[in-house]
């Protein structure tokens, strides 16, 4: 990945939307190679899909909860059992198995308190979990779906030895 394809991903995260015309002409390339490469990250699975962001006030569900989960179960079957009960829930839109103190960490979108409660409810009815901690957000203050692309390894030049 060149810098031009770092480029290409800046814009993408910004706004997929973009022509690809538009694209191209900020980074250089006519629309025909800019789309080679879009679709070229796409096939290696650099770009995982293209989404609409929406404003969680909007469609109301403008709670949102940090589930802290610790279970004394550490089973490969527990762990899948687990990853499907959460995978039924769409109010959980973020779900990471951590290393620590917490087992598991879930971001839980809800409209209100009650519906986090009825959430709450339906989890431990699904699943036997030894401990479940809460916290609530009360400001949102960053929040982006942008990746840091300056981690990107350097291509190395065309002919340069390893």
């Amino acid at each position: 990945m060149d810098r031009i394809d770092r480029r290409i991903l800046s814009i993408l995260q910004e706004d997929c939307t973009i022509p690809v015309a538009e694209i191209g002409r900020r980074v250089g390339l006519s629309t025909t190679p800019c789309w080679r490469r879009i679709q070229k990250m796409e096939e290696d699975g650099v770009i995982t899909g293209r989404v609409a962001l929406l404003d969680p006030k909007k469609v109301n569900v403008k709670v949102t909860a940090f589930v802290a989960i610790t279970t004394s179960q550490h089973t490969e079957d527990w762990l899948k059992k687990f990853a499907d009960v959460i995978r039924e829930f769409p109010e959980v839109v973020e779900f990471y198995r951590m290393a620590g103190q917490v087992d598991y960490l879930l971001r839980v979108s809800v409209p209100d308190i009650d519906a986090y409660d009825d959430f709450y409810k339906r989890l431990i009815a699904k699943i036997e979990i030894t401990d479940v901690s809460t916290t609530f957000a009360m400001e949102q203050i960053k929040y982006t779906t942008q990746l840091p692309l300056g981690y990107v390894p350097a291509e190395k030049p065309k002919g340069s030895a390893s």
